[in-house]
């Protein structure tokens, strides 16, 4: 009898958990999916009263929009998107070229016109099952909430040119086999080249790995937590040569061993190491969801938990509301950017080491810092010489009648660094408004009006039209 009754009680058991998918995958559902082959063109025209562009007219659009205060832009190109996400295998790239005329800055004698040419996007992704492959010119962002209303991530934002890389990982949260999706990771390793004429290092080389937990699943609330390191590193200086370019050098690196040429990274870790820590609980309904954010970011004394290091006063803190039941608006963020203790303002004296002066995004021996093609790789409220900085920032997003807006307004109060303490202080705001017109063979017309008040940049104001025109080449 009580061998029966346990057989009974182990069937029950094993259908009850046989219900459940133990290692819930998207490639366990249909594939409904179907491939398509775009184009893109897109026209940018772009005139301010100031020396510069407005703060967010120019910043975190991949570096497409140049700082002058007067330029025209025009991209064009074919782009093959990932649409089959529930398929075992999926592929995308894309080949856009992008043009760029711009005038000098007023009182510049003789005044001159600039252009240039570049591939925005040059590259080729594939995923086999759950392993992403990437290589080419192709954007990296590593930060959580909304990119399109961030002040930006402290590690790699969208405030530059697209990084030449080859990355292999697992891109999206995927389920950990065995625990019925309540555990899912993700994570790769980046190799990339830096080198471009505004570096100081000529041939600058990146490595870039990250990982990352999140648990909850389906429940309503989720908490995941990512380990972010990337370090500058190799190439030649015009003061100290060849600063190791091998794969002895590339070891050194990838676990932030001392080596190297200089004096500096003998004592050191070779080159030029970020760290970044991202802690985000997630609250999600059916048609909402909110983020609660805090990312860290380290120069200095290895590895600690977020929290506990000497510079645990500094970070991005941020919520991020988004929702589907009313257009009008569908998308909120408001961030606190505080970078100002940077583990005090003495890394030594008299004698002894205090490992303050962390000076962000700047490092002795790569001296055009934490920045590609001239423009800050992470946040673009800082910068290798104003990296002490507190801001506050708020952005929101909707769709009225077919006008779909985003607006964003910004304080940032500037302590410039504790070796060159220059203070200012600046109000910048964007508003953006773009609609499709299908009786205007499916154009798509923006204007983007921005504005920067206070000491940093000066007062002015400027706007931005564009049109863009996207469709289907083919699908199959």
């Amino acid at each position: 009898m009580k061998t029966k009754l346990l057989i009974v009680l182990f069937l029950i058991c094993s259908v009850s958990v046989g219900a459940w998918d133990w290692w819930p995958l998207p490639m366990a559902q249909p594939d409904e999916g179907e491939e398509e082959l775009t184009y893109v063109g897109e026209i940018n025209v772009l005139s301010s009263s100031g020396n510069t562009a407005p703060s967010w007219l120019q910043s975190n659009r991949w570096g497409e929009i140049s700082s002058l205060p007067h330029s025209g832009n025009i991209r064009a190109g074919i782009i093959k998107p990932a649409t089959r996400p529930n398929r075992w295998f999926d592929y995308d790239g894309a080949v856009i070229l992008s043009g760029r005329i711009a005038g000098s800055q007023a009182g510049v004698s003789p005044r001159r016109i600039n252009g240039t040419g570049y591939f925005s996007e040059l590259y080729a992704h594939v995923r086999l099952y759950i392993v992403d492959i990437t290589a080419g010119i192709t954007p990296l962002y590593a930060g959580v909430g909304d990119p399109s209303l961030s002040s930006g991530s402290l590690l790699f934002s969208n405030n530059t040119h697209p990084i030449p890389r080859i990355s292999i990982g697992i891109d999206r949260w995927t389920a950990f086999p065995g625990l019925y999706g309540y555990l899912e990771i993700k994570g790769g390793l980046t190799h990339g080249w830096l080198g471009d004429d505004c570096s100081f290092v000529q041939k600058t080389l990146l490595h870039y790995k990250y990982i990352g937990g999140r648990i909850g699943g389906s429940l309503p609330v989720n908490i995941c937590y990512e380990f972010h390191h990337a370090a500058q590193w190799g190439g030649y200086s015009p003061k100290d040569g060849d600063l190791g370019n091998d794969w002895k050098a590339y070891k050194n690196v990838f676990i932030a061993k001392r080596g190297g040429m200089t004096v500096n990274e003998l004592f050191n870790a070779q080159g030029n190491h970020l760290g970044s820590q991202i802690l985000c609980v997630t609250a999600k309904g059916e048609k909402w969801n909110i983020d609660l954010y805090w990312q860290t970011l380290q120069e200095d004394n290895g590895f600690h938990f977020m929290g506990t290091s000497q510079n645990a006063a500094d970070g991005l803190w941020g919520v991020c509301v988004r929702q589907d039941y009313w257009p009008f608006i569908n998308g909120f963020t408001f961030e606190v950017l505080q970078t100002t203790d940077q583990s005090g303002p003495w890394h030594d004296r008299d004698g002894l080491i205090f490992a303050g002066n962390d000076s962000y995004y700047w490092n002795f021996i790569y001296q055009q810092g934490w920045t590609y093609f001239g423009r800050t790789i992470g946040s673009p409220l800082m910068t290798p010489m104003n990296s002490r900085v507190w801001a506050y920032h708020g952005g929101l997003k909707g769709d009225i009648y077919g006008f779909r807006y985003r607006a964003m307004v910004t304080y940032a109060d500037n302590y410039g660094t504790y070796k060159n303490p220059l203070k200012s202080h600046n109000t910048a705001f964007l508003l953006e408004v773009k609609k499709t017109v299908p009786q205007a063979w499916n154009l798509e017309f923006g204007i983007a009006l921005a504005g920067d008040f206070g000491t940093q940049y000066g007062n002015q104001f400027g706007g931005m039209i564009t049109i863009r025109k996207q469709g289907i080449i083919k699908n199959w």
